[in-house]
């Protein structure tokens, strides 16, 4: 087991832990590991602890986009869609690339989590950049890749982040979450000969 790898992925879940959770009990626990995670990764990297908190307080370096990987998964001419949980809106299989893979193994990882599949990655199809997009408008600037993917096996699985996958036809598509799909992107990725970037 990598060390370094392994210390990276837990500060990234604490981090991401942090950020997202409402609750103090659980912001009091984030906090602990970071610190406890930021003097492991002191010692292993011979970095003063001190200088790691600064780092990861003022997070430097450049301020890069989020990357979020999704699946393009076709039968026939439908496009396999999820309903989201929360929202009960529907997207592309998929979601944030977590740290420490690649950005095939996040989608695969993100289908299997979200509808049970076991897939297979072709080809990139699609680049699209949020910024490009003013008219909906994310605290965050995201690069989303579209991947190609092949269904070896499985089935549907409950989980606490889709409550149900299905096709549709291109016509006649259920309500979007248009931070993560658009209509317009699934007319294009259904039909694209080249790798679309945008």
């Amino acid at each position: 087991m990598d060390r370094l790898k392994t210390l990276r992925r837990l500060l990234a879940v604490a981090k991401t832990g942090q950020f997202y959770s409402h609750d103090a009990f659980d912001q009091e626990r984030y906090a602990e590991m970071l610190s406890l995670l930021t003097a492991l990764l002191a010692d292993l990297s011979q970095t003063p602890v001190t200088k790691l908190q600064l780092q990861f307080a003022a997070d430097d370096g450049y301020v890069t986009p989020k990357v979020d990987v999704r699946a393009l998964i076709r039968r026939g001419q439908q496009v396999l869609l999820v309903q989201d949980q929360n929202t009960k809106t529907w997207s592309l299989p998929g979601g944030f690339a977590e740290v420490n893979q690649s950005p095939q193994e996040n989608v695969c990882r993100e289908v299997q989590e979200e509808t049970g599949l076991t897939v297979t990655t072709a080809r990139l199809v699609g680049i699209y950049d949020t910024n490009l997009r003013p008219d909906i408008p994310q605290v965050f600037q995201y690069y989303k890749l579209i991947f190609d993917c092949q269904i070896e096996t499985g089935a549907f699985v409950p989980n606490i982040e889709t409550t149900q996958r299905r096709y549709f036809a291109i016509t006649d598509l259920p309500p979007l979450s248009v931070k993560r799909t658009t209509a317009a992107q699934l007319q294009q990725l259904m039909t694209a000969k080249t790798l679309i970037c945008e």
